[in-house]
């Protein structure tokens, strides 16, 4: 018999979410074979089997989530009897959030212009004044813990960090995990139940001089908060299908609301010319196959202006941190991938120590191990910019929501021939438009507009010599 277990998928990593499995039980797996889907904080990826035999039985069904080292499954020696066993219970409960969300009752009158937004739909007497926080009891020496306090205090990490970053008390909370430990979906639940004891407590009016509370690491955000506004999103004669988010979803959502809540975003954009390129990619590209066996396409020229550029300005290469700015000495540049279940961003680290076939190289393979999900947790980390290209798909540009913690993210448009103005006459030329959305806290509009202008000269007379 062979466990087969939930692995860490990095060394943040404490949980994981089985999504989909790949074989059944009684089918005959070959080891490294896939095995199973699963979905972390960081990463969807495929699970090999860690050994040859028959899946003898599933424990965790898709949908659920657990610690890492959790035995999910059993692989049997080919030829021992096979009995499909019942999913551990504590396991087999769907994750809180993957719950089917109920119809909300629609407000009995329309709400009123400039209503609160944390106003309930339905009519409640008025609401006594919000109680003082108090502050959680000292902790308990273990050797005074019951067994149930023992099992919630053993949670993961990532749970002890986000209970200190809110000060709660992982002993009040109810745990769903395995022998009732408290897991990461439990303690945003609960910090997801109170919306509106937390936004009355804000709004309770400060001294001036009351300090400035620091910035929420993205690590310890809670999940995407619960919608505000009066008007619930469907009526109830209204024909609707409801579909839990993803995992992918789920964390691409909180990300970016947490993006839009951190950083001023300001984007400016650049017409360019991209005839010389053209001209370059249609002389050396079959030359250029043949020799490396990969397709050379726009998108390594823009990655190389792009990496110069922000050797020039290294403001565009870093974070935020309190009140300090971080430069970063490496430059990993973040490639954004659209998959048919979400999007992600795989990492070129060392992008500034790459030639254009050394990036032509990292983009197709971190493209398809991306869309196969064969991608490490450390490849989806550490970037310090990001470019997206959603041209591919017809769009002129866009107007993307910067990767925290980065400060800036590149958007490419669609690349084609169109009619221009050059020497006074009319000229087909192959032209894109970059749109550049940077980061205004530590950013001025100047530096943003001459990194671009940087970008667009070195596409507009790339050295040959290069390839």
């Amino acid at each position: 018999m062979t466990d087969v277990i939930m692995p860490q998928m990095g060394e943040s990593i404490a949980e994981g979410t089985v999504t989909k499995w790949l074989k059944k039980v009684g089918d005959r797996v070959e080891r490294d074979e896939p095995l199973f889907e699963i979905s972390t904080d960081k990463v969807d990826a495929e699970i090999p089997a860690p050994a040859a035999g028959v899946l003898k039985e599933i424990r965790v069904e898709p949908g659920a989530t657990v610690p890492i080292n959790t035995v999910v499954a059993i692989l049997a020696d080919e030829g021992a009897a096979i009995e499909a066993a019942p999913a551990a219970a504590a396991t087999t409960s769907p994750a809180p959030e993957r719950a089917a969300v109920p119809a909300p009752a629609p407000p009995t009158t329309p709400a009123p212009p400039g209503a609160r937004a944390e106003t309930s739909a339905a009519p409640a007497a008025a609401a006594p004044p919000p109680a003082a926080p108090v502050a959680p009891a000292p902790p308990k020496p273990r050797s005074e813990m019951t067994i149930e306090e023992l099992r919630q205090t053993r949670s993961s990490p990532v749970v002890r960090r986000i209970a200190a970053e809110h000060a709660v008390d992982i002993r009040e909370i109810q745990g769903t995990g395995i022998s009732g430990r408290v897991t990461k979906q439990d303690i945003l639940g609960h910090l997801q139940s109170q919306p509106v004891a937390a936004a009355a407590g804000a709004a309770v009016p400060q001294p001036a001089t009351a300090p400035v509370a620091p910035a929420v690491s993205p690590a310890v955000v809670p999940a995407v908060q619960p919608v505000v506004s009066p008007i619930p999103a469907y009526r109830p004669d209204e024909r609707v299908e409801i579909v839990p988010m993803s995992p992918i979803r789920r964390k691409t959502a909180e990300h970016m609301v947490l993006s839009r809540r951190v950083s001023a975003h300001v984007s400016t954009v650049w017409e360019i010319d991209m005839t010389r390129v053209d001209q370059l990619r249609a002389k050396h590209r079959e030359a250029f196959e043949q020799r490396s066996g990969v397709k050379l396409t726009y998108l390594p020229f823009i990655l190389k202006a792009t990496v110069d550029a922000l050797k020039a300005f290294p403001i565009l290469n870093a974070s935020v941190e309190g009140d300090s700015i971080v430069y970063k000495k490496d430059v990993n540049l973040g490639m954004a991938v659209a998959l048919d279940w979400g999007l992600i961003v795989p990492v070129i680290r060392h992008a500034d120590e790459k030639n254009l076939l050394g990036l032509a190289r990292a983009v197709a393979d971190l493209a398809e191990r991306a869309r196969t999900k064969r991608l490490k947790v450390d490849e989806v980390q550490g970037g310090t910019f990001t470019i997206t290209n959603p041209g591919v798909f017809g769009s002129l540009y866009g107007m993307p929501i910067i990767n925290q913690p980065q400060v800036a993210i590149l958007c490419v448009g669609a690349i084609e021939k169109r009619p221009v103005i050059r020497d006074d006459a009319i000229a087909i030329r192959t032209m894109c438009y970059l749109a550049l959305t940077f980061d205004h806290r530590i950013v001025d509009g100047s530096d943003a507009d001459r990194f671009m202008a940087l970008i667009k000269k070195s596409l507009q007379e790339f050295d040959e010599a290069a390839l």
